[in-house]
Order: structure tokens, then C-alpha cells, then sequence
């Protein structure tokens, strides 16, 4: 099983030069509207009737996202500023989940209910396997089957929440790709890069989904072992 999760590390971190290739390949195509990505983003909110919403740039590399608690499309400065079909994508698609949220979309509305719920799990096991690591305080005050159903329902926790974010992405995706086609953003060819670019960052999403799944059925399998 430990292999497994050393196959999920690798391939994620492939899955992500990917990325980070195909951004910088579809930068470099500049996009038939010639509007920057913080010009498609104003664009599409409007378009959407959404004019609470802020665009704003953030330091970084591919560090878009959308900020349901202050209203905000968070822009990478490649993006804010670039006139690719990769910032055109790229900001369409943070704008996706600004419309999922205007709109009330059921699972962003999930995926955000379990945020809090998420941190303290992570900080929990956080804490569990430092104390197992160092020492046998946990083991030896509380039972072995007691620490174990811990860990697998802080993990299930986890789990939930990336798996609920896979239609999240996917739905925003294709909410970006539908308008930049029907508005005339991205011609035909551009359309195809925008689709694949999104793709692979839909990807990174799938492979986190799987890793914390074998996680989890690693833990239960634990668990399922310590009972005979």
C-alpha cells in the first residue's frame, strides 16, 4: 500500500510539470478578443449579472483562485495582465466558481461547508502521527482500534472534501469553456488549448482525489487487521 501512495506522489508531481507546461505553452498564443485575463473576467461576471465580485492580482505562479468568503478573483500576474488563451482560461474558469456561488451551486456550497472541518482534521493527524512518531502516548493512553477509527475519520473527512471538489472544478471548467466559445473570446483553435489546458488542472484535482482515497483504504484496511 505504500507503494501505491509513492506511485500517487509521483504521478501527481508529473501531472503538475504538465501543467505548468501547457500554461506556459498556451501563454505563449494570444488569444482572438486580445483582452487581458482580468479584462475576461470583468467580462464574464458582468455577462453573468454579477458586479459584487473584485478582480485583483496576487503574487505567484498559478496561484489563481476564487475567494468565496471576500467576493474575489484572485489573478496571477501571467494571468491578470496576459492576453494568452492560458490567462483567458485560466480567469474564466476562477470566474466559474464566482457564478457557482451566485448561483448557489449544491456542491460548492458542500465543499465550502466542510473547510473548517477539513482544517481541524488535517491538524488533528497532524498532531496524532507526530505523537506516534516520537512516542507512544497515544498508543498507550488510548487503545490501538480507538486511534485507528480517529485517523480513518479524520482521513474520511479529507477524502469527502476532494472528492466534492471534482465536480466542482469540472462544473466551473465547463461553465468557462461554454461562455469564452459563445462570446467569441477564443476562436475554434483556442477553444481546443483553453479545453486542454483546463484539463490538466482539472487533473491535479483527480490524482488528489485518488491519493486520499488510497489513503483512507490503507487506514481501514489497518484497522480490518488489527481485528483478527
Amino acid at each position: 500500500m505504500i507503494l501505491i501512495l509513492i506511485v500517487f506522489a509521483v504521478v501527481g508531481y508529473i501531472v503538475q510539470l504538465k501543467l505548468k507546461s501547457k500554461f506556459e505553452k498556451y501563454s505563449r498564443v494570444p488569444v482572438a478578443a486580445g483582452l487581458t485575463g482580468a479584462e475576461v473576467a470583468e467580462k464574464m461576471l458582468h455577462d453573468h449579472g454579477i458586479y459584487d465580485v473584485r478582480i485583483i492580482s496576487v503574487p505567484g505562479k498559478l496561484t489563481d483562485h476564487y475567494n468565496p468568503l471576500e467576493k474575489t478573483v484572485n489573478l496571477s500576474p501571467d494571468v491578470y495582465n496576459g492576453r494568452s488563451v492560458a490567462a483567458a482560461a485560466v480567469a474564466a474558469h476562477e470566474v466559474g466558481h464566482a457564478v457557482q456561488h451566485a448561483t448557489a451551486y449544491s456542491w460548492l456550497q458542500m465543499r465550502s461547508a466542510l473547510v473548517p472541518v477539513v482544517s481541524f482534521s488535517s491538524r488533528m493527524l497532524s498532531f496524532i502521527f507526530l505523537f506516534m512518531l516520537f512516542g507512544s502516548l497515544i498508543v498507550n493512553a488510548f487503545p490501538i482500534q480507538t486511534v485507528l477509527i480517529t485517523i480513518i475519520v479524520l482521513q474520511g473527512a479529507i477524502t469527502l472534501f476532494t472528492l466534492i471538489t471534482l465536480p466542482v472544478e469540472y462544473d466551473a471548467s465547463n461553465r468557462a469553456l461554454i461562455w469564452l466559445d459563445n462570446v467569441g473570446i477564443t476562436s475554434a483553435r483556442e477553444h481546443e488549448m483553453a479545453k486542454d489546458a483546463l484539463k490538466w488542472a482539472a487533473n491535479t484535482y483527480l490524482v488528489a482525489a485518488l491519493a486520499s482515497l488510497a489513503q483512507l483504504m490503507y487506514y481501514i484496511m489497518i484497522f480490518l487487521n488489527n481485528r483478527d
